[in-house]
């Protein structure tokens, strides 16, 4: 199975970018496990190309993600990212081979997939999932840790750990019930049942549900695009403060908005976007 390319199915314009680039990103890094590159202007794409294992997730693609992640996010050039797998997997699970072995002491001594969260920390940016097909256990997990998800018509999310033994373990119970309630997550996670794209839309899980696996990616680049074109400083902030409210009561959530909205009156790109918009002309943004 060949990994599923975006940039053969968008327009012309921007495919020399994206096969351009294909091979890695400007700071010269190369990846066993992604395929990374920038097919439009201050978009960064990332896709996992584990095509023989279903991009099945382990140590080594996690790490190399991470840093992928943090090229992109210590790129002032690049205001959105966007993530991705192959029309048949985003990742179908973790690589039950690494974990088959292991001990208590092993897995809790060494934190074990503890770095498979750093993304959730150190990413300011935007980050929009594009799940076509299997988005199963750590895969599911990883899709959750994006700000936006997208998905496919034959997506299909789930988090089948108890098939295995064991629990979600890479913010799965957490994230899920969030998203969709106690109750659907109970349901989920105790039967080890998927849930379908028609469902993870109807529930909320996902933004939008496209009719094709290239709408999909395409949608989810051109969101990150208009994203990108944004001051960079308001987009941080936005992000900021919406996933606080994952975190604080109603009342503080308020007033942590509040005091980062007076804050953002001391950039410049405020002073830009407020004059442009008076004056009826392109906001021409610093990120300052």
């Amino acid at each position: 199975m060949q990994a599923f390319r975006p940039s053969l199915r968008i327009s012309s314009q921007i495919r020399p970018a994206g096969l351009r680039f294909a091979r890695g990103y400007s700071s010269g890094k190369t990846y066993e496990h992604l395929l990374v590159s920038s097919p439009k202007p201050g978009v960064g794409f990332i896709q996992l190309n584990r095509p023989k294992a279903l991009n099945a997730l382990s140590t080594p693609l996690i790490l190399e993600l991470n840093s992928a992640l943090r090229d992109f996010q210590s790129d002032k050039s690049i205001g959105a990212i966007v993530l991705t797998g192959s029309e048949r997997a985003f990742a179908a699970g973790a690589d039950i081979k690494e974990m088959k072995d292991l001990t208590f002491s092993a897995a809790y001594g060494n934190d074990f997939i503890e770095t498979w969260s750093d993304l959730v920390t150190f990413l300011k940016k935007p980050l929009i999932t594009a799940v076509n097909g299997y988005a199963l256990g750590g895969g599911c997990e990883l899709a959750m840790m994006g700000d936006i998800m997208y998905a496919g018509p034959k997506a299909m999310f789930g988090q089948p750990e108890i098939k295995l033994g064991v629990i979600p373990g890479a913010g799965g119970s957490q994230r899920l019930t969030k998203a969709i309630g106690k109750s659907r997550a109970m349901e989920c996670i105790l039967t080890g049942d998927n849930i379908t794209a028609k469902q993870a839309g109807e529930w909320g899980l996902v933004a939008k549900v496209f009719d094709s696996p290239e709408e999909c990616v395409n949608g989810a680049l051109a969101t990150a695009e208009k994203i990108a074109g944004y001051s960079q400083i308001a987009a941080k902030a936005c992000k900021e403060a919406v996933n606080k409210s994952q975190d604080l009561g109603i009342r503080e959530g308020v007033e942590y908005e509040r005091r980062v909205f007076h804050g953002l009156f001391g950039s410049k790109d405020q002073k830009i976007g407020m004059t442009a918009f008076a004056e009826k002309k392109k906001a021409d943004w610093t990120n300052e």
